[in-house]
């Protein structure tokens, strides 16, 4: 989860071949407009992903027949279309509005950013965020995904899950390297797990940010979703506030469950 003020490369992520390739490319294009309402030029938007300027062209011209995308000016660039505005109006977590007001407490009372997430097969994704109140803070957009294994809500979301769970999504999962704190072996991982599920908390030390440092807590949901609240902090600040963070993100989290 990157600091305040920075921004992570946007790239596609690795493709397999096809179809799914133009979608991952599609994808970063809306995601890197998203990032500059204003519009961006074919040749800025391809500097940006790293596609050449005529692949550029021909995924926005199928975006633009659907309306996902328009033009900035009569005369160049691209910004979000109106099309998205009604796909976003559909889309309803029930879990965000139940925890919303955790969240905000949360926050509230840590001036952290507290971050809600679902399971999504081999990945967490953002559903809601709550910034903090610091000047400096971790932030994250809302609909970005994280690996299980080195996130704090990844982690705790593996730990709630049965052994038959756990065990059919292992061949989905990479255990990649993103920092040199990375848990990188399924070892080493799993006797992370056996402790998360003794205490609940999950910690993110460093693993998939340099800088970062987090605290999360997993729940099952109706409907068997698994969800999870985090708190990201700044490494520099979470020495000294873990346990505090630790006692506020059980509290919280405790009275949301007994609603669920």
């Amino acid at each position: 989860m990157p600091r305040s003020g920075t921004q992570a490369p946007l790239q596609p992520n690795p493709p397999d071949k096809g179809g799914i390739q133009v979608i991952s490319r599609a994808a970063a294009i809306l995601r890197i407009l998203q990032r500059h309402p204003e519009g961006l030029s074919l040749g800025e938007i391809g500097k940006l992903v790293g596609l050449p300027r005529s692949t550029v062209q021909r995924i926005v011209d199928a975006l633009d027949q659907e309306n996902l995308l328009i033009a900035s000016s009569p005369t160049m660039g691209v910004r979000l279309g109106p099309a998205l505005l009604s796909l976003a109006a559909a889309t309803r977590f029930d879990i965000a509005d139940v925890a919303r007001g955790t969240l905000e407490a949360l926050a509230k009372e840590t001036g952290e950013t507290v971050d809600l997430s679902l399971l999504d097969q081999d990945k967490a994704v953002f559903i809601d965020q709550i910034a903090g109140s610091h000047r400096l803070v971790a932030v994250s957009a809302v609909g970005a995904s994280f690996p299980l294994h080195s996130a704090a809500n990844g982690k705790s979301m593996l730990a709630l899950l049965s052994p038959q769970e756990l065990a059919r999504l292992k061949k989905r999962i990479s255990l990649g390297r993103h920092t040199p704190n990375t848990l990188t072996t399924w070892d080493a991982l799993e006797r992370e797990l056996a402790g998360i599920r003794a205490t609940g908390i999950a910690f993110d030390r460093e693993e998939n940010s340099e800088g970062i440092c987090a605290v999360a807590m997993a729940f099952r949901c109706r409907g068997d979703e698994i969800a999870a609240i985090s708190i990201p902090v700044p490494t520099q600040r979470f020495a000294v506030r873990e346990q505090e963070l630790i006692a506020a993100l059980t509290r919280h989290c405790s009275t949301l469950i007994a609603k669920l």
